[in-house]
């Protein structure tokens, strides 16, 4: 998610800002030297697909991949999304400054919410466990950024054709599209390099 500075109230940018540094040093403490080419890899990845972005009315859509960096790397994924939504905010301009705290919650969350789903789904297909986590990971981006948006202010919410209700419409696509690409990447990371994959 990429919300610019100023779209979000200010006690939400704070509080946002401490539970996500909080997060960001627990995370950084635990990460061994093996996992760091493995996150370099996915926070560039990230960084590059989620500047694709996709014109919607007053907003934009684009690439998440929240659940793919949540089975990828577990609780350290925050690190990816941090290090990816820093370098898009300082060198393109492509969300705030101010807001990094709750833009990196707002994928952060989902992404280690997909991680536990998949680990703990008793589903063997590989696919199958990458599809729902993947989806699910986008719909608990979609989620947090409406309750974000609503909390902040009433405006995001009113009318037919409001910020919030093109942000549900236009997302729904890629609930679809990021599940399967989610699930053939894991199906095909498990077979190639199944030590890749986040473990409990």
């Amino acid at each position: 998610m990429h919300l610019s500075d100023g779209v979000v109230s200010m006690p939400i940018v704070v509080a946002s800002s401490a539970v996500a540094g909080g997060m960001l040093l627990h995370s950084t403490r635990r990460i061994k030297e093996v996992e760091i080419p493995k996150i370099s890899l996915l926070s560039g990845s990230f960084f590059v697909l989620s500047l694709i972005s996709l014109p919607v009315g007053p907003t934009s859509i684009h690439p998440l991949l929240a659940g793919l960096l949540g089975i990828m790397l577990g609780g350290k994924a925050i690190v990816a999304i941090f290090i990816g939504l820093l370098l898009q905010a300082t060198l393109f301009q492509h969300g705030g400054i101010s807001t990094i705290g709750v833009n990196t919650l707002l994928l952060a969350l989902p992404a280690l919410v997909s991680y536990y789903l998949f680990s703990y789904l008793k589903v063997k297909s590989y696919f199958l466990k990458g599809l729902v986590a993947g989806m699910m990971g986008v719909i608990g981006c979609v989620l947090l950024l409406i309750t974000v948006l609503y909390l902040s202010s009433h405006h995001y919410s009113g009318g037919f054709f409001s910020v919030i209700r093109l942000i549900l419409v236009g997302y729904i696509p890629l609930v679809f599209i990021e599940g399967l690409v989610t699930g053939f990447a894991v199906a095909f990371i498990s077979k190639s390099r199944p030590k890749a994959i986040a473990s409990l």
